[in-house]
């Protein structure tokens, strides 16, 4: 994705943007109209005239007054309207486009970044009609109105007024750059890093604190506050200084204009009124025209937060991230029946994780049927994390991979997730009650069926003792420990009702007392309908022979050349264990 889709995703189109930039023309016309009105009105009434005179300028000065606010009130509700639509396509179509690669694909994105980058740099885009394109063309139009307005009054004001424009803009533009260019265009990374920190200190808060390295980290926090914080004031002083500049010229505009008509005047080419008019319009022009430069300011700002979110979504999908399948839809094809004589078969598939320079999985071939209880073993870096992504499709392979005798090249990646269920080492629970982390897997389950799995898991006395299924389990499961979130994360997948359930290190997060019960219950309650299920263990730890009906050893591949990057990986050679029990 490149930087000119997103600014061009993120600009309304004319039939949502024009609305709003004419009203917003219309209010800023309105200010200077006041201004030139009222003016024309106090030194008109000086003179005295007949009450008849002044009336059509009385109701000027109401009108544009009423106008100024109306107009503005209507503006911004309709700017920031065209504005928050247009957000909302993008930012689902920046998920749209993150979607299809996660989770592999998103590896190598630090998390507090990325969220820095969906969140904070895509609501600064928003800023790209409301502060950078709108005020460009409201203060243009106003510019050009005011100048020819004063040229039919008072030529040479006109040429002044003109010239102390440009030079507005000009200076007004070097300063901003000069003094705040850097800062303005480093906020989006320096918040994105603060935000990274931020997120990895409160998730690794109790590691920190066991190892006493809070301290070490809070210093670091503090560092990137002080960048962030002094970009930021940086940003503060351009800001000021650009409306000095501005101010000061305003002043000087106002001043020649004064300057060129006191002759006129007297000459009696200007009356009083008109005089008038000519010194303070530029005062209401330059509060207009004070925007351009700021307007600049807040596209360097657009510009890098565009950047960042065109860096977040690749330009090209890896080429170890499955693809989808055209045409496929959420039904699932003619010709997948299962379960079936053979579920699932693997044949000589190789599979090597994003940027990485050698296969992590090297041919492994087995076959699972109904009803199969398969363990995969094999030491840390042998390929089993490997093999569970390939299975669901989060990572591509080589080799044949078959699903009911159709090749899973044929399906879509989420048709293959409808038939292959992933329990993942650490499995995530959501900020929500415990009927909420399980309803998403089948929002059409009563409390009934909820309590029915949570009973054949094991944690129907353990609900009830928190309060029912309303109980909450803190963010990331923060309140439970590693074998309940294990069994939470089953009850899902048994909802779910996977004719295949991969356990990847089921029993990793709990203690090694109550690990063979917590698998020996996981396997009872995965496989109670022993028929039909398909249930695929990875662990490195052992598990009783009496659970399993076939073994797979992964073996460490030790890499070919010095220099070599990537997951190391692993073969597998498939041996039937001791029979179904």
């Amino acid at each position: 994705m490149e930087t000119h889709d997103v600014l061009r995703l993120a600009q309304p189109p004319l039939k949502r943007f024009a609305p709003g930039a004419l009203l917003g023309l219309a209010s800023a016309l309105c200010a200077v109209a006041l201004l030139a009105t009222a003016a024309y009105l106090i030194t008109k009434a000086a003179e005295q005239p007949p009450i008849l005179y002044l009336g059509m300028a009385m109701v000027g000065v109401r009108a544009f007054a009423l106008g100024r606010a109306g107009f503005r009130y209507a503006d911004r509700l309709a700017s920031h309207d065209a504005a928050f639509r247009t957000l909302r396509d993008l930012r689902v179509g920046v998920f749209e486009r993150l979607v299809p690669l996660a989770p592999d694909g998103l590896a190598g994105t630090r998390r507090g970044d990325l969220l820095s980058r969906l969140v904070g740099d895509v609501d600064e885009l928003q800023n790209l009609p409301l502060r950078v394109v709108s005020p460009l063309v409201i203060s243009g139009s106003v510019a050009v109105l005011s100048v020819v307005t004063v040229t039919l009054i008072l030529p040479a004001a006109g040429l002044a007024l003109a010239l102390t424009l440009l030079m507005a803009f000009a200076l007004g533009t070097w300063a901003q750059t000069r003094v705040a260019g850097r800062a303005e265009r480093g906020l989006a990374p320096l918040r994105g890093a603060f935000t990274d920190r931020v997120i990895d200190l409160l998730a690794s808060l109790d590691v920190l604190i066991a190892y006493g390295a809070l301290e070490e980290r809070l210093a670091g926090l503090d560092e990137a506050d002080r960048r962030l914080t002094a970009a930021v004031t940086r940003q503060s002083v351009g800001v000021g200084v650009t409306s000095a500049v501005t101010l000061l010229l305003a002043g000087i505009a106002s001043v020649l204009a004064l300057v060129l008509g006191i002759p006129a005047l007297g000459q009696g080419d200007l009356n009083g009124p008109a005089l008038a008019v000519v010194v303070l319009v530029p005062l209401a022009v330059f509060e207009v025209v004070g925007m351009v430069p700021l307007a600049l300011g807040a596209w360097r700002q657009v510009r890098s937060s565009a950047e960042r979110v065109a860096s977040a979504v690749p330009d090209a999908r890896p080429a170890e991230i499955p693809a989808d399948v055209p045409g496929i839809g959420t039904d699932r094809p003619a010709g997948v029946s299962l379960p079936g004589p053979a579920i699932l078969e693997l044949v000589n598939v190789s599979a090597r994780w994003p940027n990485a320079a050698v296969d992590a999985l090297e041919n492994v071939s087995f076959t699972v049927s109904a009803g199969d209880r398969i363990l995969i073993e094999g030491p840390s870096g042998s390929g089993k994390t490997t093999l569970a992504h390939v299975l669901v499709r989060f990572l591509e392979h080589s080799g044949e991979y078959r699903l009911g005798g159709v090749d899973v090249h044929s399906l879509a990646p989420d048709e293959v997730r409808r038939i292959v269920g992933l329990n993942e080492q650490t499995p995530y629970l959501f900020d929500d009650s415990i009927r909420q982390n399980l309803l998403f897997a089948r929002d059409t389950a009563t409390d009934a069926d909820l309590e029915a799995v949570l009973q054949r898991v094991g944690l129907a006395d353990w609900t009830r003792s928190r309060g029912g299924l309303d109980a909450p389990v803190g963010e990331r499961g923060a309140l439970v420990s590693g074998g309940q979130a294990q069994r939470l994360a089953l009850a899902r997948s048994l909802l779910a009702d996977f004719p295949v359930l991969v356990l990847d290190e089921p029993t990793a997060n709990v203690d090694p007392e109550f690990a063979d019960s917590l698998i020996r219950d996981i396997l009872d309650a995965a496989a109670g309908d022993f028929d039909s299920r398909a249930v695929i263990v990875i662990s490195h730890t052992p598990v009783p022979a009496d659970l399993i009906s076939q073994r797979i050893r992964l073996k460490a591949r030790v890499r070919r050349e010095a220099g070599e990057t990537g997951r190391p990986a692993g073969d597998a050679r498939g041996s039937t264990g001791p029979g179904r029990p």
